[in-house]
């Protein structure tokens, strides 16, 4: 039995671009847990919270629960559901789950195959990070579940994922002009530019293309919190900021808060700008909550 094909095919349901990461959060946190106690259950009325505050924080902005894949992911194989009456899940439903004492925790098969080979684990965490998150929040992620990865082993992790194009960021960062879009940040260390990222806007995850039209020159901050939907894009290209967000100190109100309303910096005249496809899925499937006003210039 494969594990890292297995887990790379997660059943997940999908319509045209929609984010259902359920599976695979749940998937990393069992997976945290069983690094901490190999024999341990995780009781449903005891997870509920952990699991809710992953859904919120790195799940899509629609109201979700995590009562579905605490039932559905039995069907993937990698997954068993017991409760105070004996094996098998007693449905999907907070309530059913709740009443019935519901446990869930890996199956024997795969706690064995992780037991024999424990670099496994990471292999397969790499797996479900790849395949339905960026990689600014990888590590965030995996602090939030638990997880301690060594290095990847990505020899084995080659068939199951797409190949990304090495030439993206030095398009992206060209056609901004080596400047954060958002804020205008040019940080460099002698000729070379430090603190710049290419952003992907429909996310690589979700067959977001290494397009110029899918990407942003973004500095690390403004990376990491378009990634977290606390920071959109707009009609027109104007810079959403999420009403969720909260910041008190002047630098929180200038580093993000101030930018709400404001046009993006680039791209330079001839390069592509983001497609209206890529935004729109970044505004529904990451953008969090509503918009800010814009601020007074």
């Amino acid at each position: 039995m494969d594990w890292l094909e297995r887990t790379a095919k997660l059943r997940q349901w999908t319509r045209g671009g929609t984010r259902a990461p359920h599976k695979p959060l749940l998937f990393l946190y069992a997976l945290g847990r069983f690094q901490r106690d190999a024999d341990g259950e995780l009781r449903y009325s005891a997870v509920e919270e952990d699991l809710k505050r992953l859904l919120a924080e790195f799940g899509p902005p629609n109201k979700t629960t995590p009562a579905y894949p605490f039932h559905h992911l039995v069907s993937d194989g990698v997954w068993e559901v017991r409760t105070d009456r004996g094996t098998g899940s007693p449905g999907s439903g907070v309530r059913e789950l709740r009443a019935a004492g519901a446990s869930g925790r890996l199956t024997p098969e795969l706690r064995a195959a992780l037991r024999r080979e424990p670099s496994l684990l990471g292999r397969m965490a790499r797996v479900l990070l790849d395949l339905n998150f960026p990689s600014s929040l990888h590590g965030e992620l995996c602090e939030a579940v638990g997880l301690e990865l060594e290095a990847a082993e990505a020899g084995r992790l080659s068939a199951l994922r797409r190949s990304r194009d090495p030439w993206m960021r030095e398009q992206v960062l060209t056609a901004y002009e080596y400047q954060c879009a958002f804020c205008g940040y040019d940080g460099r260390v002698g000729t070379v530019p430090v603190g710049l990222e290419a952003a992907h806007v429909r996310w690589w995850a979700f067959g977001g293309p290494d397009d110029l039209d899918n990407g942003l020159c973004l500095c690390s901050l403004h990376h990491k919190l378009f990634d977290k939907g606390v920071l959109g894009l707009g009609d027109g290209h104007r810079i959403l900021v999420s009403q969720r967000f909260v910041g008190r100190s002047p630098a929180a109100r200038e580093h993000v808060i101030a930018l709400a309303g404001r046009p993006l910096i680039g791209p330079q005249p001839g390069a592509r700008p983001v497609a209206e496809a890529h935004r729109s899925w970044h505004t529904s499937q990451v953008f969090h909550g509503s918009p800010r006003p814009a601020t007074a210039a």
